[in-house]
Order: C-alpha cells, then structure tokens, then sequence
C-alpha cells in the first residue's frame, strides 16, 4: 500500500501522456509528473476524469467482480475453476491466496480493494486539481462533481464489501499519505453523502447529451438511495429516491426484456440510469459477461460466437418465478445451438442436468468472447424497490408502498401484490422481488448480508456441484487484504478476521 497510491495515478494517468511505447514503471513517487506537467488545460482536466472512470471498467468488464458477489449468493453458480469458487464456497482467506495464474486480484475480493482504491486516488487529483484551470466554467464544475460522485460510488463499494474501510479524501503526494487508518461504516456512508450533496449540486441534469457510461445529477441522487438504504436511513431512501422517480427524467420500459436487449442499449438508458458501457470494437470496454454465461464450447446459435460455460442459475431460483413472469424468460433450460437444434437442460453443462442459463447479456454478434452489452450499476427499477422498502419500513405496507413494488410487478407481467401483508411479510415480499428483478446484477448477496440473513438462506442453495455451503458470520464482510495490512501499520484487520 505504501507503494500503490503513487504507482496507480501513474498507470492512470501518465499513460494519457505518454506514447503507448512506455513499457516500463519504476518504484519512485510520481507527485511532480502529475502535479507540474498536468492539470494545464481543458483536455487535461478530461483526461484526468476519464482515469478516474477507468475503476469501473476494471470492476465490470470481467465476470468475477461483476459476478462475485453473486456467487456467494443464492441466484447463481460458477463452474468450480481457477479459484472462482471462493466466493461459493466462502474459502478465501486473509492472504487471498489463490491459483499463481490468475494472481491475487483476479479471482478474489483482494480486486474490489485495489480497484476502487485506484479510483479515489484517480478522483481525488480530480477534486483537487480541475478547480484551478482555466476552462469553461459548468464543464469544469461538472467533471469536480463526477468525480466527487466516484469517490462516492467507491467508498460505497468498499463499505458494503469490507465494512469500516480508509476514507481517503486527498490524493497521495508522499508514500506516508497512504498510511491511514480505517473508518467507521457510519463515517464512510457520511463522507459518502457529503460528497454526493456537493456532486448534485455541479452535475448537470440527465439529457440526451449527456455521455454514455458518465453520470447526470438523477444518478448522483440515486446512489445517495442506494447508500441510504445500506445505512438504514429510511427517510433519506425514500426522499432520496422518490426525487429520481419523480423527475421525469427516467421511465420503466414497457418491456423488461427490452432493458438487456443489446441492441436497444440506447433506448434502455431511461431506465439504465448508469452501467458499464460494452463496446466489443475497443479492446479495453467489451464485456466477458457473454462469453461467462453462454452455453460452453460456443455452441449456441444467440448467446455469442464465443461462449465458455462458466456461470449458470440455481434451478431453484428459475423454478421460484411464476411461469408467467417475463424476467424468467432472461433464464432458459435449453438453447439452440448454431445446427439449429434445440439442445436441452441435461446437456447445458457437463457439471449437473439442472444447469439454468442466463440471458441477460446475449450478444449474439459479439466480437469472440467479447460483447456489447452493457452492465447495469444503477436501474430506475432498483429506486422503486428502494422506495418501497424504505416506505414500508418507515410507515408500514401503506398503499405507496404498494404502489412502488406493483409497478415492478405490473411491469412484469404479475398481478399486484396481495393486500393485507404484515409490515415484516411486505418487506420480505420486497426483497424477494429485489431478487427477480435485479438478478445477475450484482445485487443480491447485499441484500442478503445487509438484512443479516445471509446464514439462514445460503444453505438451501445447493446443487450437485455444491452440495454443500456454509457460510459464517465473518463472512458478511472480506477481510482487509493482508498485504496492505503489512504494508500499513495504522491499518486493521476486521473483527472476525483476527
């Protein structure tokens, strides 16, 4: 750690100055590259904000941190290989030792540490460089406020992933800044809010020009929800979250399976408020959620032109949709291989005759395991979930409760929610449909850990390539990476982890 701070402003941003023939980095602090020959001008400013973004495309252009959490959960599983099982398996350890070929960060939560940490550094030169150069003054108040709200967003990460976690709030100048200690989870969500007020404040207003993958003043308010609602603050998740429903700046989409539908991504953005943006034509940005979740042996005529095998749903889960329910319809038990031929369940994976495969990100003209697709971070979907949770927590199962979960519902296909629930009932009812909407997003080992029922759940969701899981109560959170604990004397392992 006492290294790494420097050593990621320069990966993020050197490179934006200098030839791609820069091949190789030594060990030394990097504060007078960025602080002398950068932070001049417009481009620079631009620059600097786009290295900042680049954490998320680290975070979601690869199944294991996209999905890693998930596997952990009760909605998928992952063909044991290549370490991917610690997460179903809860077998990680402090060390986050795992298969040499991958490395630590690959397979293993020690990536979520690293990445997001590399953002906030990339956001805090942001922060407190671009308010000084001289440039058009809302551009340059709008890159300050996308900055400020990633450092939120990756503060959010770390504390719903590690708990108490190091608030870092200005960038590394000296080996000895990156030597801090970690945090109250209430501190965290605090800093998380304050950044996000002030970033409401510069960031324009969703619009048709507002850039792909770049967030808008609504998404700041969304995750300032979302944040809300892992802190428990009910009233600020609902306020929160009825000031994005409201705005009218964000619609449903008529169809649920026009939101995945890859080649409707531009229509999906009045729900898809922020994702990670697909392009399969730029080596860095396609997504290998296609190659992960197609059938293995590119053997289907839609999934992809390069499919593994790798990541499928509990039968379980597929079998706890109504069949009438259209999200069911982003799972399959069979698929049609490129002869044309409807190939069925027991032949899906060589792993179980039970495998469910996900459709959510097809991309039937993907570019080899490369796809388009992109992946959802923020759905307006989500903020009516949160608005009906945090409304019945606050009042009970009122009928504005029920009028935020019908409208998921309706929109699926269902009938609306049985009247007369108990206030526990609802909120359950709730979470539930969190699990069918917001499935393969990311979401749902979360919503198990931050309602504590993860060790109550977990175990029931078995098959036959695990048979058995059992999850304890440190596993709620990650450890701290034992490498920056070494490299960090002010640093401490969590709790349950000692």
């Amino acid at each position: 750690m006492n290294r790494y701070f420097s050593k990621s402003i320069l990966v993020a941003l050197v490179l934006v100055v200098c030839s791609s023939a820069c091949q190789k980095l030594d060990e030394d602090v990097y504060s007078s590259v960025i602080t002398t020959n950068f932070y001049k001008s417009a481009q620079d400013a631009e620059a600097a904000l786009t290295a900042a973004y680049g954490s998320i495309n680290d975070l979601f252009d690869q199944a294991p941190f996209v999905f890693g959490s998930d596997f952990a959960g009760d909605q998928l599983w992952v063909k044991p290989v290549v370490g991917r099982n610690v997460f179903a398996l809860y077998s990680y350890d402090t060390d986050y030792s795992g298969p040499k070929s991958f490395g630590r960060t690959a397979e293993s939560p020690y990536g979520l540490w690293q990445f997001c940490y590399k953002g906030i550094e990339n956001a805090n030169w942001v922060i407190e460089k671009v308010p000084s150069i001289t440039m058009e003054t809302n551009r340059r108040n709008a890159i300050v406020g996308e900055a400020l709200f990633l450092r939120a967003l990756y503060h959010f990460t770390l504390t719903k992933n590690f708990g108490d976690v190091v608030i870092r709030l200005s960038p590394s100048k000296s080996e000895t800044d990156a030597l801090v200690a970690k945090s109250a989870k209430a501190d965290v969500y605090k800093q998380i809010y304050k950044d996000l007020d002030e970033a409401i404040t510069k960031l324009p207003s969703y619009s048709a020009s507002t850039i792909k993958g770049r967030s808008s003043k609504e998404v700041a308010i969304g995750l300032y929800a979302k944040a809300a609602l892992y802190a428990e603050d009910w009233a600020t998740a609902k306020t929160k979250s009825l000031e994005v429903i409201n705005s009218g700046k964000y619609s449903l989409m008529a169809d649920v399976l026009d939101v995945f539908n890859v080649d409707k991504e531009d229509l999906a953005r009045q729900e898809n408020m922020f994702a990670f943006e697909g392009d399969n034509s730029t080596k860095a940005r396609g997504t290998t959620l296609m190659g992960f979740c197609g059938p293995a042996n590119s053997a289907s005529r839609d999934y992809g032109n390069m499919t593994f095998g790798s990541i499928f749903a509990f039968q379980a889960f597929f079998d706890s949709f109504n069949p009438i329910d259209k999200r069911r319809q982003l799972m399959d038990t069979t698929y049609i291989s490129v002869a044309g031929k409807v190939v069925p369940q027991k032949d899906i994976t060589p792993y179980t005759v039970k495998g469910v495969l996900i459709k959510k990100y097809m991309d039937k003209n993907s570019v080899g395991a490369k796809g388009r697709n992109n992946v959802p971070i923020l759905r307006l979907a989500d903020l009516y979930l949160i608005a009906a949770e945090a409304e019945a927590r606050l009042n009970g199962p009122s009928a504005t409760a029920y009028q935020y979960i019908n409208a998921i519902r309706n929109r699926a296909g269902l009938a609306n929610l049985k009247t007369g629930l108990s206030k526990d009932d609802f909120i359950n009812a709730v979470l539930q449909e969190r699990s069918w909407e917001l499935f393969a997003e990311g979401d749902r080992w979360y919503d198990l850990t931050r309602t504590n029922t993860f060790l109550t759940v977990i175990p029931k969701a078995v098959n036959e390539v695990y048979p058995v899981r059992t999850p304890l109560a440190k596993h709620r959170y990650y450890p701290i990476p034992l490498d920056e604990i070494r490299a960090n004397p002010k640093l401490e392992q969590n709790p349950d982890w000692k």
